[in-house]
């Protein structure tokens, strides 16, 4: 039985859900606070808006990077050092994105943060499942990712309010405080939980690091116009990639498990929601930038349209377990996908002149379709799984979601650039760019319609798997 199983034992343990509720709202936050500052952030440091691209796709890629490496580090080093340490690193990381004075040091930061952020959720999660049994642990995981639901809703009006009213330097520096109190807590509330000792996957960590960073830094300076580091670049990160899928077959404890894509609905949902998320995971950068530089809105006006599609993710939790248990997923994802990339399209339909409840009313409908879409593709992973694997499957998810969303955002603004050409300063190139753009994202998407068509029959929900990107 474990520690917390009683029937108090959520009164008692209430520390530690508060910790870990701190971890999943300063996670969640800040990957959404940042888009609506993206115009006020590029004036401050004298570079086009569209080069604050490489400040979010650092972020995202060294989470990426980094969370197949939390489960090794809590069993190496115990869970309350290693989740101190990575409360640390995001708290430093924040103030120094705040004190930064060139995109450099901002995107140096940003690394730094994704380091400590890597850690936080998967760790936070970690030490509920020890820490309370299987009566108890829903209802804790379910008051822990409160905040963390709040955190999509707050961030964008937040990011935007600040840089309008005060600075945007304070988006960064609000997670100082709430790091000061989360130190506190884990040193009173957070258990020491280890786990079996093993080994470290040096080889293939440095190889799936290297194939990562030098993909992502092809396609962003392919996007910048430089060709041929772009191509060096992917020469690399392509030669990195083949010589991990060759190590990773033969390693013992790889850090990348490559034999869960042996499974069949595994690799679906791998395959469908990297499509997914290639042609969806940017529209929220580039739909801030046209709705500021392209429309003239301010940032909180902008921030007010994130929203109505965060409420609606929120909303949509109450139905997803209904209609994966009535539909199953071939059909549930082979329709959703399909309304999420229509209502992706009908993102070209905007202009400077669009009212804004229009805006608002096509963010919801979005959002209440991917809530749906985002659960459904991280669910499948996991529906013909062993238990014993669930924590493989967990960080390669995790990491090729992560993946996904910087390559996604990388697309995105690619395509924007191109469409802009040389007149980064021209409103009605930021909208004529942006309608263009999405058009491309949604075709995109579309192939993500055909890798779901590709499961043998319609399966139900076989039990309720909880992810926090529902909310983000």
């Amino acid at each position: 039985m474990s520690e917390a199983e009683s029937p108090d034992s959520l009164a008692r343990m209430r520390g530690l859900i508060w910790l870990v509720a701190a971890a999943f709202f300063m996670q969640t936050l800040d990957s959404t606070i940042v888009n609506t500052a993206v115009p006020s952030i590029a004036h401050a440091l004298a570079v086009p808006p569209i080069s604050l691209k490489t400040a979010l796709t650092s972020y995202v890629l060294t989470l990426a990077i980094c969370i197949p490496a939390s489960a090794w580090l809590s069993d190496r080093f115990g869970t309350r050092r290693v989740f101190a340490a990575s409360v640390l690193i995001f708290t430093l990381g924040s103030l120094a994105c705040g004190m930064s004075q060139s995109l450099s040091q901002l995107v140096a930061a940003r690394v730094l943060q994704g380091i400590g952020g890597a850690l936080l959720m998967p760790i936070g999660r970690y030490v509920l499942v020890r820490a309370f049994g299987p009566k108890d642990f829903v209802a804790a995981m379910s008051t822990a990712g409160i905040p963390g639901l709040l955190g999509p809703v707050v961030g964008p009006l937040l990011g935007g309010v600040l840089s309008q009213y005060a600075s945007w330097r304070l988006i960064f520096l609000v997670n100082v405080p709430v790091g000061i109190v989360g130190l506190w807590l884990n040193r009173t509330h957070m258990p020491d939980f280890r786990g079996e000792r093993r080994p470290f996957d040096w080889i293939g960590f440095i190889l799936f690091a290297l194939a990562s960073g030098m993909l992502l830094t092809a396609a962003e300076t392919g996007g910048d116009g430089d060709y041929r580091n772009a191509g060096v670049a992917a020469v690399i990160g392509a030669v990195c990639a083949f010589a991990y899928w060759r190590y990773g077959h033969r390693a013992r404890h790889p850090v990348v498990d490559l034999t869960l894509f042996k499974v069949r609905s595994f690799i679906i949902a791998v395959g469908g929601g990297l499509c997914t998320r290639l042609g969806t995971a940017g529209l929220s950068f580039i739909l801030m930038l046209f709705l500021q530089v392209g429309c003239g809105w301010t940032p909180t006006e902008a921030g007010l349209m994130i929203v109505p599609q965060a409420v609606a993710m929120v909303l949509m939790k109450l139905l997803i377990d209904r209609i994966l248990k009535r539909h199953g997923y071939r059909r549930t994802l082979f329709v959703n996908t399909t309304i999420a990339t229509a209502l992706l399209a009908c993102f070209a339909l905007f202009d400077a002149t669009t009212p804004w409840w229009a805006i608002a009313i096509l963010m919801f409908a979005y959002g209440f379709v991917m809530s749906l879409q985002y659960t459904a593709m991280n669910t499948l992973a996991f529906v013909d799984l062993p238990p014993e694997r669930a924590a493989q499957a967990s960080s390669v998810t995790s990491t090729v979601q992560y993946l996904a969303i910087s390559f996604g955002i990388a697309l995105s603004s690619w395509l924007l650039a191109v469409f802009l050409g040389d007149h980064h300063h021209d409103p009605a190139a930021y909208v004529h760019g942006f309608r263009i753009a999405v058009l491309v994202m949604a075709a995109i998407s579309l192939i993500a319609v055909y890798v779901f068509t590709r499961l043998r029959h319609d399966r139900p929900l076989r039990r309720q798997v909880t992810t926090p990107e529902t909310a983000a």
